[in-house]
């Protein structure tokens, strides 16, 4: 057990650490700082708990939303925003675009507008998409 035991090798590094902690430890001895430490510690954990419990929530909404059954298409797309519809009858007349493409015709200031309004019709299954080489492409359905 005793070739376990930590050997420090260098003595005024050990010096120093020995006399900060006893320092600290006679700041410990005191019931006031005890009490503070531990209060301190319950609000963490509190907070650690509050942190949890939303996370858990919103596992379980996601869990609840990947299990309804999905729509019909007819009746997603009457529940569009105008701007989908019209990014929607873009595709089918072009047959396949890119983001750079919708960010120009749709005036988007970024491109990444654009690419998470398609990547967001893509998720609701309205629209396709390809990568090809480093280009993505989105398809009508």
């Amino acid at each position: 057990m005793e070739d376990k035991q930590f050997k420090p090798t260098d003595n005024a590094l050990a010096r120093e650490i020995r006399s900060d902690l006893d320092l600290n430890m006679d700041k410990f001895r005191d019931p006031v700082v005890l009490g503070e430490l531990v209060y301190r510690l319950l609000e963490e954990r509190e907070n650690t708990n509050r942190l949890l419990k939303n996370i858990l929530a919103k596992l379980e909404a996601l869990e609840i939303k990947g299990t309804q059954p999905a729509l019909p298409v007819h009746a997603k797309e009457t529940m569009l925003p105008e701007i989908d519809e019209q990014i929607i009858s873009f595709l089918k007349g072009a047959g396949k675009v890119t983001a750079e493409e919708v960010r120009v015709k749709f005036n988007y200031r970024g491109k990444n507008a654009a690419c998470a309004r398609l990547n967001r019709l893509f998720d609701q299954g309205l629209i396709q998409k390809r990568q090809v080489g480093k280009k993505m492409f989105f398809f009508p359905v």
